[in-house]
């Protein structure tokens, strides 16, 4: 990882070389502006190239590969919004999931533009990866007749905040719900049974079908653990604070959520899928419900026909008592990468690729929950199953906060309880995994 990649020598190199690149652009003088990030880094930023100089820019949008076809539109929409200016615009595949470690290998040589998920903020930020949008403000209100605030204001409150690291926005909200909740099959689970845990099981195994979700994954276990009061949060050195091992501020012990978990993976109905499998094992059949998220709509829709139905996550048993499960709740956002030779034009074309207009075609092609608070308040928008869930659960959820120590060892965690590794009632054996996962998670970052 680098870390503070932009010196001030290379600030003044880019800021020398974008303006000697950057003609006036139309209503207004040439601005070149370098805004620190405090210790995150400075970025520099440049006015887009105004008018038409014969000079084609160039820029790289790096997106999920079930985005691409979409990608190519909403680029040729943008080169239609500019056309006294001539683009190349290169559009490549990478996952929102894994963008930042891609990213984070040579940022000079990652895309202009980028999605990636809401939880790789502080990581990209903590880089340098990303441009301070704060400061593009009059750049992109030249451009796009939209100021940084009318940004703020025109997406939730919620996905606005998780595209924000210490009080700065470093990125567009592309879409929100990037959540999970509950998939069913209504001609085999009622509304009531997929309410709690234990009876959705109950149901699932007379019918001689399962419930499938992924365990062996800090983002998807966490949900118990959240339910029962625990909390994370990071450090200013991206170290995690997480207490796991402890007592909640409920009152319930890691012990015992553990023994929830294990309480669900002892269910001969229980599926436990593996990361990136949910996709393939709703398509087998086998399941009449799963939790998952609105991306694999499309998967349950057609394996459930018309009894594909979609709610909030079911209750689990913690020590007797009923406990909500939570979500970490987030968004997926496009990034500008602040080494970007054309910073300007890249904050341009990002806003584009996430604006009212992208985000509904977005919707209506992906069926990806909108941010944008205008396309939210469409009627095939809250008419939408999937999206409708995702929406009732973000009542149960909170925004992500967690270093980069937290996932390899809750994934350790979570294949303990998949494969039945632990045993209910055997305190000292869950005391000890959950001690050295707490261990892993809060360990310093390197």
């Amino acid at each position: 990882m680098k870390k503070k990649l932009i010196s001030i020598f290379l600030a003044a190199a880019m800021t020398m070389s974008l303006t000697a690149c950057t003609q006036e652009p139309s209503g207004g003088d040439t601005t070149t502006t370098s805004a620190a990030g405090g210790d995150e880094g400075t970025t520099t930023t440049a006015a887009p190239q105004g008018g038409n100089s014969g000079e084609t820019i160039t820029l790289r949008v790096w997106g999920g590969e079930e985005d691409q076809a979409l990608l190519a539109e909403l680029a040729d929409d943008f080169k239609a919004a500019h056309p006294d200016q001539t683009f190349d615009i290169q559009i490549g595949v990478e996952s929102e999931s894994t963008a930042k470690d891609t990213v984070l290998t040579d940022i000079s040589a990652a895309a202009d533009v980028f999605a990636f998920a809401s939880d790789q903020i502080a990581s990209l930020v903590r880089a340098g990866a990303l441009a301070n949008l704060d400061t593009m403000s009059e750049v992109l209100t030249n451009y796009s007749g939209k100021s940084i605030d009318d940004v703020k204001a025109a997406n939730s409150a919620g996905t606005i905040g998780s595209a924000t690291f210490k009080d700065n926005l470093y990125a567009f909200p592309m879409s929100g719900g990037n959540n999970y909740f509950l998939y069913y099959d209504a001609n085999v689970l009622s509304e009531d049974d997929v309410k709690s845990w234990d009876t959705m099981l109950e149901k699932a195994a007379g019918a001689g079908k399962q419930v499938g979700m992924t365990l062996a994954s800090g983002w998807y276990l966490s949900s118990f653990f959240m339910g029962a009061g625990f909390a994370s949060s990071t450090n200013d050195d991206g170290t995690t604070n997480c207490d796991w091992n402890g007592t909640s501020g409920d009152g319930y012990t890691g012990v015992q959520v553990v023994e929830s978990i294990l309480g669900i993976t002892n269910s001969s109905a229980f599926l436990p899928v593996a990361e990136g499998d949910l996709s393939n094992q709703i398509a087998s059949g086998n399941l009449c419900a799963v939790v998952d998220g609105t991306w694999d709509a499309d998967a349950a829709q057609a394996a459930f026909g018309e009894g594909y139905r979609a709610t909030k996550l079911p209750t689990f048993t913690c020590n007797g008592t009923q406990l909500q499960q939570y979500t970490y709740t987030g968004s997926k956002l496009i990034g500008v990468n602040a080494l970007s030779e054309n910073v300007g034009w890249a904050t341009v074309f990002a806003e584009f690729l996430t604006n009212e207009q992208s985000q509904a075609k977005r919707f209506e092609q992906r069926q990806l929950s909108p941010s944008n608070l205008v396309v939210s308040e469409r009627d095939d928008v809250k008419a939408n199953i999937a999206g409708a869930a995702s929406m009732e659960q973000d009542n149960f959820g909170s925004i992500q906060d967690v270093g980069e120590k937290f996932w390899d060892p809750t994934k350790t965690l979570g294949e303990l309880c998949a494969q039945k590794s632990l045993t209910v009632g055997d305190t000292a054996g869950i005391q000890q995994a959950l001690d050295t996962a707490v261990e892993g998670i809060t360990a310093a970052v390197s």
